[in-house]
């Protein structure tokens, strides 16, 4: 039970915008569960929500199987990690750790002790007598971790605590922080906009969309099987498509298009013969060399040169629908634009959405 956080029914708005809106979750003990999505989804308000430093309008908060939805932050047992890490610059790196030690008047022989501790966690034992502003992105971020950490919360929450490292030491402070979390046993509550921080680090990545949560699922089944198009076009679906189902056959389900593009997908028992659905295609799923499959002639339109990886546009079927189509540039090398080409991809690569279009409260 320690550890575990339940969030049932709640509701947070600011005036006329709703940031939270009926929102119900569930993090199990030593889990590593990250909120996803936009700027303006609410995962931060929740957050806030989470950790006290907001109270809901309505519904509950459970965290270690007791009630805090009117308790205030300092008095829950979880800690909060910042996205500008709120360090003192007049202190030293062990000065900032033991600040909450402090507070809590613990024995000074504690004190050195249990920062002791912390700083060797996080790998800055040789640096307690800097002062912060001496330290680089990544040595401040692993100070607020151990600051967070040394007074032993049943939950960290943690603000978008990356954003403002660079990309390379942003992903090997991701390692870091996981290979963290996994050592402690701690829950983790993790905040971001960036799918791919949530798909390495996250036991559970939660995708909230207007105040409201559109789906929950482990990295890989997200990625594989997203269930709305919000969540497919967020988790970088390149073809979305709008097709109508119209006949059904030993496991497939033959779909068309508007425009009269048609291509088979694996029937999951979800699809209505004559009833428009959205369906999703990664670009990496689509070949323009195998003939296995859905065959379609097509005409390649443009090219997005990603370095290693070229995005081409592919205009196929007798509308001119348009798909990405990922490939390696050792093959890529030897296309142009307006060359003819056929685009090949498996049924099973078709990723039917449930998406009732229309709009969700919040902002």
């Amino acid at each position: 039970m320690k550890g575990a956080v339940s969030v049932r029914g709640v509701t947070r708005a600011y005036g006329n915008v709703v940031a939270v809106c009926d929102v119900s979750l569930d993090v199990a003990p030593g889990e590593f569960l990250t909120l996803l999505g936009p700027s303006g989804c609410g995962k931060t308000t929740l957050l806030r929500l989470i950790a006290g430093f907001e109270r809901p309008d309505r519904g509950t908060i459970h965290v270690s199987g007791n009630d805090v939805t009117a308790v205030p932050a300092h008095k829950r047992p979880v800690n909060t990690v910042f996205q500008h890490y709120a360090l003192f610059p007049h202190r030293t790196v062990r000065g900032n750790v033991a600040f909450g030690l402090e507070i809590e008047k613990r024995p000074p022989a504690e004190i050195a002790r249990k920062v002791d501790e912390a700083l060797d966690l996080v790998r800055l034992g040789g640096l307690g007598n800097r002062r912060v502003t001496e330290l680089s992105g990544g040595q401040k971020q692993r100070v607020a971790l151990a600051r967070a950490l040394v007074l032993e919360p049943d939950v960290l929450v943690l603000d978008e605590p990356l954003a403002a490292l660079d990309p390379k030491l942003r992903k090997e402070v991701q390692i870091e922080i996981k290979n963290l979390q996994e050592r402690l046993g701690t829950t983790f509550v993790f905040v971001t906009h960036d799918q791919d921080e949530a798909l390495v680090m996250a036991d559970r990545i939660a995708v909230m969309n207007h105040g409201r949560i559109e789906q929950v699922d482990g990295p890989e089944a997200l990625y594989e099987r997203p269930r709305t198009r919000f969540v497919a076009d967020f988790l970088g679906v390149s073809n979305l498509l709008e097709v109508t189902p119209h006949t059904r056959d030993h496991g497939r389900v033959r779909l068309r298009t508007a425009s009269g593009l048609e291509f088979d997908a694996d029937d999951d028992g979800g699809y209505e013969l004559g009833r428009a659905v959205w369906v999703g295609l990664r670009s990496e799923r689509i070949s323009l060399v195998d003939r296995a499959g859905n065959v379609l002639d097509g005409v390649i339109d443009d090219e997005i040169f990603l370095g290693d990886w070229t995005d081409w546009r592919v205009r196929v079927g007798p509308g001119g629908d348009v798909l990405s189509v990922g490939e390696g540039n050792v093959l890529a090398r030897s296309r142009r634009r307006g060359e003819v080409v056929s685009v090949c991809f498996p049924p099973d690569a078709v990723m039917r959405l449930d998406d009732d279009g229309g709009e969700r409260p919040g902002g």
